[in-house]
């Protein structure tokens, strides 16, 4: 039988598609073990911790002694409890910690987590689209494009930082031009309601490249996945590439929208699966073009940082810094 364990921080980003998990020693700067799961392999949230904690007596000859925890979702928070958005996986905080004998736990929004994670970036860890003219102690929003569209804002309160989360990308989609209303009329003749996650998701990129292809007259088969699209279109593919571009066109309109909104001097950063692997080679310019293009506040909308985020470990970074505030103590 595996032997006790000194005591572990645990920090979980769940996302529709993947979920990184990792184990840290109270005070440590590095995580002790960590892994990624895809949660097509399965069943629920539940088994699946379990399956990593079964991993880690494996491979250490111990069992996790599990001091405090933070679960970071994707799905909205109600009370203890949470409703994956894009999984049928429903889950409450008390029946984790009960199961794994958790000390302390706490269940957040994964782009809660996001927001809390900002600080703790490194300059390399981040790909500046615009520099503006940054307030340290300026708002900031957080969006990331993945499996679904996640918004989060990090509000100065004059004492600090507060990460207001929400399901901003949910919010109704509003076409740019006559192509784009084009489309928002394909996507509503399929979903009735349309929202900015509709298009700016794996999903999204796969109706935008459909829709361009029907309307050039094309196959209307499956154009492939997400992945596929992005590949073509980076490697030059004419139709992909006019996918891409119209997807950074429309998160660039987006997040100029949530910039307005909440006037996010502290910056804008664009996190999430999508970003860092599409913004940086293509559509850099139609994202920036669409986000300044706010009428007789464009003056204003230069003045706002833009940067993408590299780093995959951002909602990671923030639920380490929450799971050591619940026993007093500072990570990195």
């Amino acid at each position: 039988m595996a032997r006790a364990a000194e005591e572990t921080i645990l920090c979980v980003d769940l996302g529709g598609t993947k979920t990184l998990l990792e184990l840290s020693s109270v005070g440590a700067v590095a995580p002790r073990f960590e892994r990624r799961y895809l949660a097509a392999d399965h069943a629920g949230f539940i088994e699946m911790l379990r399956h990593f904690v079964d991993e880690f007596a494996r491979e250490t000859g111990t069992l996790p002694r599990i001091a405090a925890g933070c679960l970071c979702v994707a799905g909205p928070i109600e009370g203890d409890r949470v409703r994956v958005t894009q999984l049928p996986w429903e889950f409450g905080a008390d029946a984790v910690a009960a199961e794994f004998g958790i000390g302390r736990l706490r269940l957040v929004n994964d782009f809660e987590a996001c927001a809390h994670g900002i600080d703790v970036l490194q300059a390399g860890d981040l790909l500046t689209l615009q520099s503006g003219r940054a307030d340290p102690r300026g708002h900031r929003v957080v969006l990331g494009a993945g499996t679904g569209l996640g918004v989060a804002y990090s509000i100065w309160t004059g004492h600090g930082r507060r990460a207001i989360a929400g399901e901003g990308g949910h919010a109704g989609f509003a076409p740019r031009d006559e192509l784009q209303c084009e489309l928002w009329r394909d996507v509503h003749a399929q979903a009735g309601y349309v929202s900015c996650e509709h298009l700016l998701s794996g999903a999204g990129i796969e109706r935008i490249y459909g829709f361009l292809q029907r309307r050039a007259g094309g196959s209307t088969s499956s154009p492939g996945g997400a992945q596929r699209i992005a590949e073509s279109g980076l490697s030059g593919e004419p139709l992909a590439a006019a996918a891409l571009a119209l997807f950074a066109s429309i998160f660039g309109a987006v997040a100029g929208d949530h910039a307005l909104g909440a006037m996010t001097r502290g910056g804008v950063y664009l996190a999430g699966g999508i970003a860092p692997k599409v913004l940086p080679h293509a559509g850099a310019a139609q994202f920036i073009e669409a986000f300044r293009a706010k009428g007789v506040h464009q003056p204003l909308m230069d003045g706002f940082p833009v940067h993408v985020v590299l780093n995959e470990r951002l909602g990671l970074m923030g639920a380490r810094r929450m799971a050591g505030e619940l026993i007093q103590v500072k990570l990195p």
